[in-house]
């Protein structure tokens, strides 16, 4: 009786995911088919079947003198890659320096950053704007990347991270063994951190690729736009110039080198699950 009802959990958890993935990847399907319609075929309504304008709509993207795709990509790349090395590295440091060391104001430190956490990004955006705009960083990158140092929400999974996967004993015998700090934390936390930086690069990347928000706030100058920016300009074009079949272009272009990061980064998930070995 009791094989039976395993049986029967375990073909309703395979149905049941089976239904989710077909849920997820149906909308991706169907943007892929709009990217091969043309504008007066995505007018008539709904299909599944693709159309016959896959490379028209990629050349009108491409040729297109007033929207630099190439450009923002390129732009979306760069500042994506940047924020999410920097914001995987400052915030595991941050919390291998919680965690590995005991000092008076720990958890106060710790409370400080958790309250961070539950700060909107809109209520500090008119101030971090004038901040930036008086220092003279105004219409340039490094507003966009730099901040990433400070991330709350990866600081505290790196900080659950550690204290699951990290004795300390292995760092007390490395400073025993004559291992400095910085060597400790890249040559022994780095290697065993692999999955949860990857896991943050991935989401990392993802959220600074499909910010819109503070760019739009930042960025003026055209060859500085990233992607989303780009994508709002195109839909905000004149009604009489619009071309829905160029959007969906647009998306299915911009989606790509998520996918490419993902899958490059998930081996580094699946296979570095059990990566660190010593537990107490």
């Amino acid at each position: 009786m009791k094989k039976g009802h395993n049986r029967f959990r375990s073909i309703l958890a395979h149905i049941v995911l089976l239904v989710l993935a077909f849920l997820c990847l149906f909308f991706f399907y169907i943007l892929i088919v709009n990217a091969t319609r043309s504008h007066s075929e995505l007018q008539k309504g709904f299909s599944a079947l693709p159309g016959t304008h896959f490379l028209d709509n990629l050349k009108k993207v491409a040729k297109d003198g007033s929207f630099p795709m190439l450009r923002g990509i390129v732009n979306s790349l760069f500042i994506s890659a940047a924020s999410a090395a920097i914001c995987t590295y400052f915030s595991s440091l941050t919390a291998y320096g919680l965690y590995a060391y005991n000092f008076k104001l720990k958890k106060v430190a710790f409370t400080f950053i958790m309250a961070i956490l539950v700060m909107p990004t809109q209520v500090t955006a008119m101030g971090f704007l004038r901040l930036i705009t008086n220092m003279g960083m105004y219409d340039s990158w490094t507003p966009l990347i730099v901040p990433s140092i400070a991330s709350p929400a990866v600081f505290y999974f790196m900080y659950s991270y550690l204290q699951s996967s990290l004795p300390i004993s292995l760092v007390e015998a490395a400073r025993i063994d004559g291992s400095g700090e910085f060597r400790t934390f890249n040559k022994i936390v780095i290697p065993i951190m692999k999955p949860a930086i990857a896991v943050q690069a991935i989401f990392t990347f993802v959220g600074s690729w499909n910010n819109y928000f503070i760019p739009a706030l930042i960025i003026q100058s055209k060859q500085k736009m990233t992607v989303p920016i780009l994508i709002a300009t195109l839909r905000g074009a004149d009604y009489m110039n619009f071309d829905m079949g160029k959007i969906y272009m647009m998306i299915t272009v911009a989606i790509v080198p998520i996918v490419i990061v993902y899958l490059l980064l998930s081996k580094f998930i699946i296979s570095g699950v059990t990566l660190g070995g010593v537990k107490e």
